[in-house]
C-alpha cells in the first residue's frame, strides 16, 4: 500500500469528505505551498499529503462527540485539528498552539477556508482556561501518552475523550500509562484501529475517557511557631 500514491481524486477520498471535501481539498493546496514555504512541513510530505496525514487525520472523525468543545493539543500545521474543523462544523474547535508562527499559519488558514467554528488559541494544555469544559482533546505525534494524559485529561468534563494518534507502539505506551491515566481520572485505555479508504494504512488511536473528576486538596495552611508568630521551616 506505501508505493500506491493517493491523492484528492483517487476514487474514495471524495467520499470519505463528504460535503467537506472542497475545504479540505483547498487545505490541502495551502500545505503544499505555503506550508512548505513556511516550514510547517517538509517537502517530501507533500506527495503523501492525503494517506499520511489528511486521511490519517479524518479517520479520527467517527469518534468525535455528537456535540461540545474539541481542543486539538499542538496542533501544528493543523492535523489533525483543520481536518475535524472542516468534517465537523457543528463543533466548537479549538486549535491549541503554542508557537506564535504556527499560531498565524492557523488563524489564516481558518480564515481562508471559511471555518466558522473554529478559533486559534496560543498557549499550552496546561496553561489554558478550558479545565473541566472540554468533551474531546484530539492530538497526533505530540507526546507519550503518559504526559500527554497528564496534560489533557483535567481539561475534559466527565464523560469527555481523549483520542491519542498512534503508531505502533500504541499498546507499549498504553501499559505505560495506565496508572497515570487512572489516577487522573481517565478509564481503561482503548487501542482502536480506524480506516478510510483501503489504499491507506487504517490508523491507530488510543482513547480515554474521563470517568470521573478529581477535587484538588485544600492547599495546607502555614504552621505557625509557638512563640514568634513565624512560620516553621
Amino acid at each position: 500500500m506505501d508505493d500506491v500514491v493517493v491523492d484528492g481524486g483517487t476514487p474514495g477520498v471524495s467520499e470519505v469528505f463528504g460535503a467537506a471535501y472542497p475545504a479540505v481539498l483547498q487545505f490541502a493546496e495551502l500545505l503544499a505551498d505555503h506550508g512548505v514555504a513556511r516550514g510547517l512541513i517538509g517537502p517530501r510530505e507533500v506527495p503523501r499529503l492525503w494517506d499520511r496525514h489528511l486521511l490519517n487525520s479524518a479517520s479520527i472523525a467517527p469518534y468525535l462527540p455528537a456535540e461540545g468543545v474539541v481542543v486539538d493539543v499542538g496542533s501544528g500545521a493543523g492535523l489533525p485539528g483543520v481536518v475535524v474543523a472542516c468534517l465537523r462544523p457543528d463543533l466548537h474547535t479549538v486549535l491549541l498552539e503554542p508557537m506564535e508562527r504556527r499560531a498565524a499559519w492557523l488563524r489564516e488558514v481558518i480564515e481562508v477556508l471559511g471555518l466558522t467554528s473554529a478559533e486559534v488559541v496560543r498557549g499550552r494544555a496546561e496553561d489554558v482556561d478550558l479545565r473541566g469544559r472540554v468533551t474531546a482533546v484530539t492530538a497526533r505525534a505530540v507526546a507519550p501518552l503518559d504526559r500527554l494524559a497528564q496534560w489533557t485529561l483535567p481539561l475534559l468534563g466527565v464523560g469527555g475523550v481523549l483520542l491519542a494518534m498512534k503508531g505502533n507502539r500504541a499498546a507499549e505506551e498504553v501499559e505505560a500509562a495506565r496508572g497515570q491515566i487512572s489516577q487522573l481520572g481517565g478509564g481503561t485505555p482503548e487501542v482502536l484501529t480506524a480506516t478510510s479508504i483501503p489504499e491507506v494504512v487504517p490508523t491507530t488511536i488510543v482513547r480515554v475517557t474521563k470517568e470521573r473528576d478529581l477535587v484538588a486538596p485544600a492547599p495546607a495552611r502555614p504552621r505557625r511557631g509557638r512563640r514568634s508568630g513565624k512560620a516553621r521551616p
